[in-house]
């Protein structure tokens, strides 16, 4: 299987409000009603119980381009947290970031681009103005003693771009990494992304942010999250983003899907005898649980296989 981890940290993405980045993942954030913020909670509470090791719980973003999140700070108060468990937020600027520290955020990631349209329609500024909003961020987030993790979208494509450089996605993800970013996670934000593009995207990102200090975020449009996540584990790379029941997508990505589901990247990994410490059977519950509250069903083939099982 070629240089794959024997372990896997799991990390359950929104996916990506607006980014890809998931949270509550992300994908609460293409919900057309307003998810009431009970709800938001009891998932939350709900997968601190499965083993996951890290939940992003809310983005602090302005309610006024993303209405889905504007119980922000409702939710981070209301969740019980777990020991075991890290709870991070996004944070696109020094507003959020003081808004989200003030409702006991405890660990925080900002989300660039490697697409400059991409960047502009997501987040409203280059990505040389971006990278400055970062900066202050990550310097006020180290005074406190706050972690910082990083988000490259359209690492492998962008809506609006096309094909992007290997090169640029390197570029963006070092200067984040320079910063203080202790991870950098890597979206394939449109899905577009194929085990191909993967091995050569990563292979130039490695020359400059080292293996152990990466994450992958695959988004499934054309069915290759699982494809591209297995070539990143054998280059090395340990951290996979993930939603669960598959839900989301990218407000600013017309046409992409949510990202991979929680409950088939699990079945993979443990499939491959890689250990996540996590319950597939607990994650499955918690999928039928969001998708129930939403009238959805469920994205995760693993979920819609164990339904038909007598």
């Amino acid at each position: 299987m070629g240089n794959v981890p024997t372990t896997v940290k799991h990390c359950l993405s929104y996916e990506q409000l607006i980014e890809d980045y998931p949270w509550l993942r992300r994908w609460l954030v293409q919900e057309k009603e307003l998810v009431p913020t009970r709800v938001k909670i009891q998932l939350i509470d709900m997968l601190s119980g499965t083993g996951l090791s890290v939940i992003e719980a809310t983005s602090f973003v302005s309610s006024k381009w993303v209405p889905q999140m504007a119980d922000h700070s409702d939710v981070l108060r209301g969740i019980q947290r777990a020991p075991h468990v890290q709870y991070p937020v996004l944070t696109p600027n020094m507003q959020g970031f003081q808004d989200a520290v003030a409702a006991g955020a405890t660990e925080v990631a900002v989300f660039g681009s490697a697409s400059e349209t991409f960047c502009r329609k997501n987040i409203n500024c280059s990505i040389d103005e971006s990278m400055l909003r970062f900066e202050e961020v990550i310097k006020n987030a180290k005074e406190r003693q706050i972690p910082v993790r990083g988000y490259v979208s359209c690492a492998l494509g962008c809506p609006h771009e096309g094909h992007i450089e290997p090169s640029k996605v390197a570029e963006v993800a070092k200067r984040l990494y320079d910063m203080g970013c202790y991870e950098i996670s890597l979206g394939d934000t449109i899905g577009i992304g194929t085990p191909g593009s993967m091995f050569e995207m990563l292979q130039r990102v490695v020359k400059d942010v080292p293996i152990d200090a990466l994450a992958v975020h695959c988004h499934d449009t054309y069915g290759q999250a699982l494809p591209n996540i297995l070539t990143a584990l054998q280059m090395g790379v340990s951290v996979v983003d993930s939603a669960v029941a598959g839900l989301g997508g990218c407000p600013y990505a017309q046409g992409s899907s949510g990202n991979v589901s929680t409950e088939d990247v699990l079945y993979m990994l443990h499939g491959m005898g890689i250990e996540t410490g996590v319950n597939l059977a607990k994650v499955v519950e918690v999928g039928d649980f969001i998708c129930n509250a939403l009238c959805r069903k469920t994205n995760s083939k693993v979920a819609k296989a164990r339904s038909r099982m007598p």
